[in-house]
């Protein structure tokens, strides 16, 4: 492999390889991140490969594995270029007509379109599907485009000219200007801006100065940071070094969950092709400038996403949060300035180089600059990852991108910032998508997470779900989030469970408090938001909780009883088979009952209860009618008329 001296043999090599490619050549791209992957992408990816082969096609028709397209939902993604033919969910037997039909006969697979379900109309190109079309895919978008362990395919996309600008036509206090003015706020959580800290980092004193990728997402339903490491390491690579020099650092690190094994593959991957090319190590392009860059295998505790437990635990040690003052930009690694931005902060830098502080600052709300990737789950119907400005509504995002809440049912809410942020109501769906307003409303943006809920989930039990995840996830340092949580979940998990008291409330909001005020590190002080932003928004259903031992969205097991209305029943023996509590008695033309002695709640019976019949119910704050008699359960079957 050729080390590459200057920026002149860069260009030249660039220039060698997006002229040896004709952008009219059929190319084929493969989505292979880690949610196509779960659903069978790899086979995909052998079946179109074996495919090119056996009709000679291998040399004349392009192909590719990339990293996460974003519509998860809809794996395995395939996408044929230059025409942009999108095809989803592909099972490895579409590969023989997907060549035949489309590669070679640019015919289009009807069936293997999207099909908008509320027009019924099919979308042929990848940017026609809404979930595409209403995004702006800057940071993201280079996933489609590019195979995450290729150097030439990054090149091609313009890959390295930020840092050859950066190192030979900008000062580092330039750099730092540059993302200062661009208003690029951490897209970690804190939302602090970025170039002032990277400007704190450069002025502290000391010769020895560390850049860091927190890649430790830890909050349930997110994986921005893990697509994008995943997707297009190098550009993540690309923004750490011009960082490095912006703030005087010769070495880095990476801090990636051992839980991503994909993205540390092809981090490893692209950090070896760096080095060998001369574009990370020693005088980096010719300039000078050295920066080495180690990577660090994380336990997949949630506290090491914090950046000071992140550090203690690249030092060797547990990883626990340690008071500020001092900040990591002073005293961070091993005692020296330390800068330390997640993976998506990173990726957003040779954006800004490239094309100026001011096109960034074109995009977003007064306060909150660019695109913010969220990872849309929960009950939506499109499930995946987006790329939106900043300023969108919250109502754009999940109707016209995630399509709106599955099976007629009603949205209720929406849960951002991850486990320590908070639910938004249907009645602010038009709040605008940025730092500041989301903190307003009770939330956060956090790293990015976003989970819908319809009209059957408890918030009650969401609050009490999330405070049980941060109680497990606390590191116990300081008294206010170990002994606060737990006695919250305590709480909470009594009312739940039909065993609250008045008194709870008050108690809740004391812990609450308490932990906001005095916990050591951002854990503690924003745990209390789930219970503090449900109890603001659904207060009637705490008290239902408390006051009619009632769970108005019928989720509570302990609050739930399950009912067969006799007049209802047809006898058809499915809910007896499937129940596995054997708590229901019956048989053919004999009416079912539950035995609520024996009934466990699972609700297994209201789910494979024939919908027609609708005989099974839930109740909740109302006692189980009586079972009927022996001699009233016989079903009495009307004769089919000839």
């Amino acid at each position: 492999m050729t080390r590459i001296n200057c920026p002149d043999e860069l260009e030249a090599r660039r220039d060698r390889m997006v002229s040896g490619r004709d952008p009219e050549t059929k190319c084929i791209t493969v989505c292979a991140g880690t949610g196509c992957l779960a659903s069978g992408s790899r086979d995909v990816v052998a079946a179109i490969t074996n495919e090119l082969e056996a009709q000679g096609l291998n040399g004349e028709v392009g192909f590719r594995g990339t990293g996460c397209h974003g519509f998860c939902e809809k794996g395995p993604i395939v996408v044929v270029d230059p025409e942009e033919i999108c095809y989803l969910e592909v099972k490895p037997e579409d590969a023989q007509e997907i060549i035949g039909k489309t590669v070679k006969g640019d015919e289009v697979i009807e069936r293997l379109l999207y099909v908008d379900q509320s027009s019924g109309e099919k979308a042929v190109h990848e940017s026609d599907i809404p979930f595409y079309r209403h995004q702006e895919r800057m940071v993201f978008g280079a996933n489609r485009r590019i195979d995450p362990k290729s150097f030439d395919d990054y090149l091609a996309i313009g890959g390295y000219r930020a840092l050859t600008k950066a190192l030979f036509q900008m000062t580092s206090d330039a750099v730092i200007s540059e993302v200062k003015e661009a208003n690029l706020r951490g897209r970690g959580g804190g939302g602090f801006p970025a170039g002032a800290k990277w400007e704190i980092a450069r002025n502290a004193p000391g010769n020895s100065k560390f850049v860091v990728v927190n890649c430790d997402e830890g909050d349930p339903g997110a994986y921005m940071d893990r697509s994008l490491m995943e997707g297009n390491p190098y550009g993540v690579l690309e923004g750490l070094t011009i960082g490095a020099y912006a703030i005087g650092a010769n070495e880095g690190f990476v801090y990636i969950r051992q839980e991503y094994p994909l993205a540390l593959e092809n981090l490893m991957c692209a950090i070896e092709d760096a080095e060998q090319r001369g574009l990370l190590g020693t005088d980096i392009l010719g300039s000078g400038f050295d920066f080495h860059v180690r990577v660090h295998r994380g336990a997949g505790a949630f506290v090491c996403g914090e950046e000071t437990a992140l550090l203690i635990s690249l030092e060797g040690e547990v990883g626990e949060p340690k008071p500020r003052p001092p900040y990591p930009a002073v005293k961070g690694l091993w005692g020296k300035p330390t800068t330390i931005n997640n993976v998506e902060t990173w990726a957003n830098i040779p954006l800004i180089i490239n094309s100026g502080s001011a096109a960034f600052a074109s995009i977003g709300t007064e306060g909150s600059k660019g695109t913010k990737i969220f990872s849309l789950v929960g009950k939506i119907a499109n499930t995946g990852l987006v790329e939106v400005p900043m300023g969108i509504s919250l109502r754009d995002v999940i109707y016209k991108i995630g399509g709106g809440i599955p099976g007629g049912k009603k949205f209720k809410a929406v849960q951002t910032g991850g486990p320590s942020g908070g639910c938004i109501p249907e009645d602010l769906l038009d709040l605008e998508v940025d730092f500041d307003e989301l903190t307003k409303a009770g939330s956060m943006m956090g790293s990015g997470g976003m989970i819908v809920m319809d009209e059957e989930t408890c918030m009650v039990d969401v609050a009490r779900y999330f405070i049980d995840f941060l109680t497990d996830e606390s590191c116990g340092k300081c008294v206010p989030c170990r002994e606060g949580l737990r006695q919250m979940q305590r709480i909470l998990t009594n009312i739940t469970e039909g065993k609250g008291k008045e008194s709870d409330i008050g108690v809740l909001e004391e812990l609450a408090e308490t932990a906001r005020e005095a916990s050591l590190c951002a854990l503690g002080k924003t745990a209390p938001n789930p219970f503090l932003s449900t109890f603001r928004y659904f207060r009637e259903e705490y008290e239902a909780h408390i006051r009619e031992k009632r769970c108005p969205a019928l989720s509570c097991r302990k609050l739930v009883s399950y009912y067969i209305e006799p007049e209802r029943c047809k006898a058809c023996l499915i809910c007896l088979r499937e129940c596995p509590a054997g708590a229901i008695d019956g048989a053919k033309k004999t009416i079912h009952i539950i035995d609520q002695e024996k009934c466990d709640a699972c609700g297994i019976c209201f789910e494979v209860g024939p919908s027609r019949f609708e005989a099974v119910t839930r109740l909740s704050g109302e006692p189980v009618p009586p079972p009927i008699t022996e001699v009233q359960r016989a079903v009495i079957r009307k004769s089919k008329q000839r």
